[in-house]
């Protein structure tokens, strides 16, 4: 037995994991789309290498161009302890990744003239019409307030200048009046708690001044639910994943799918920390937070990502109208917006944003390789993805990595994708 165990091991590390999810693109060579296979072939290399020296339990990549799929690999273990070998089926938390479909659940509702992006939060929910923000001294905030200047939008939501932020981003005395994050916040707060608790609190900045990373999402999740008397899940199901064919994505893992739940880790290799999975989506949420507690597969964001790269199109499907999804993608910060976009992610500074999402504004500057336009925003659960639509290149790297550790393989994901355009 030790002698199969072992046989086992080492062909989970030296070999990718036959694909076992359906195809969500049809397939191509990595040559007929302007990708070198000998280039290409340095992903997996790099990653086999890294999951043999712990450095992650494994990962999924899936790649496509010019609307053709050119790799959906597995690599290493779903669940490294069990011995369970990753598949590309396997389902990962995605953490933030949930923002961007919270958005287009959003801007659904815009289109059907629901709500307007300049609509103030109080016209959802009253409290919300009388904010505080916390006075300053020499730049930190003090527990003195004063009256918001204008209310909270809608936009200001989407685009994280609510003010509004996470708890865990910071230190000072309002970052501790705060959950740490949306994962937390579903844990400890229903619903209604959890919007009694954030209408009680001061803001950090006055509104539409600076981007700071917060709740502006679970939020939007919350609006839509009394918009539409669903719960998030339910009224993404049936508006986004059921149009996708995203079969595998929500907001809890039933029990005969939680066999293929990624488990990180137990212990970070960098930090030395414990890890776990954050949220357990196998435990029920006590509200299904839209800026982080969604679970999906590589294949199921994929579809998800050339839709919105096919301006709101997925084969017969129109989800958005081209327009929309214009504007989704435009940079919504404007000059007298402070950008601290890098402060929640190092490897998107400089990036501007969008509604939801990053968006790249610049050819050089930011951190990785890509092109004006390009769009994104990763989860701290240690997954990624981005499209470039002047490549049309879309990429989704999901792990379950959820340390520090998880910016280096954003940036080293990157490099090996661009790196491997020959056209």
């Amino acid at each position: 037995m030790a002698a199969i165990r072992i046989l086992a091991t080492a062909l989970c590390l030296l070999a990718s994991t036959a694909a076992f999810a359906e195809d969500p693109l049809p397939r191509a060579k990595p040559e007929e789309v302007g990708l070198s296979p000998e280039r290409l072939a340095r992903i997996g290399a790099t990653l086999k290498a890294d999951i043999e020296a712990g450095r992650i339990p494994g990962a999924v990549i899936a790649i496509a161009r010019h609307g053709k799929l050119v790799m959906l690999d597995s690599y290493g273990w779903r669940d490294k302890a069990a011995g369970v070998a990753m598949t590309t089926d396997t389902i990962f938390n995605i953490a933030s990744m949930t923002k961007p479909m919270t958005t287009v659940g959003a801007l659904m509702l815009y289109e059907q003239g629901k709500i307007l992006i300049d609509d103030p939060l109080s016209k959802y929910f009253p409290k919300f019409a009388q904010m505080c923000v916390a006075v300053r001294d020499a730049g930190e905030p003090t527990a003195e307030t004063v009256p918001a200047n204008r209310q909270i939008t809608i936009q200001d939501l989407l685009r994280h200048t609510s003010g509004l932020i996470y708890g865990g981003r910071g230190t000072t005395l309002v970052h501790k009046m705060y959950p740490a994050g949306s994962g937390d916040a579903a844990r400890d707060y229903d619903g209604s708690a959890f919007l009694d608790k954030l209408a009680s609190l001061p803001l950090l900045y006055q509104p539409a001044t600076v981007w700071d990373y917060g709740f502006g999402l679970d939020v939007m999740g919350l609006t839509i639910e009394s918009i539409t008397r669903q719960t998030l899940g339910q009224y993404l199901q049936a508006n986004l994943f059921t149009p996708l064919g995203m079969t595998d994505t929500g907001f809890s893992i039933p029990a005969d799918k939680a066999d293929r739940y990624a488990k990180p880790l137990p212990i970070d290799p960098d930090t030395g920390k414990p890890q776990a999975r954050s949220p357990e989506l196998t435990q029920p949420l006590k509200f299904e937070c839209g800026g982080g507690c969604a679970a999906s597969t590589a294949s199921d964001y994929l579809r998800f990502a050339t839709m919105l790269m096919n301006h709101g199109r997925f084969g017969e499907a129109q989800l958005l109208s081209r327009k929309t999804v214009d504007y989704m993608l435009s940079d919504q910060l404007g000059p007298n917006i402070k950008n601290l976009v890098g402060n929640a992610d190092p490897t998107r500074a400089d990036y501007g944003f969008g509604l939801g999402l990053a968006v790249r504004t610049t050819p050089g500057v930011v951190r990785m390789m890509g092109s004006v336009g390009q769009f994104s925003w990763p989860g701290a659960s240690g997954t990624d993805w981005w499209v470039d639509p002047k490549e049309e290149l879309a990429v989704v790297y999901l792990s379950a990595a959820p340390g520090p550790i998880r910016w280096h393989y954003r940036q080293l994901i990157n490099a090996l994708v661009y790196q491997a355009i020959v056209d």
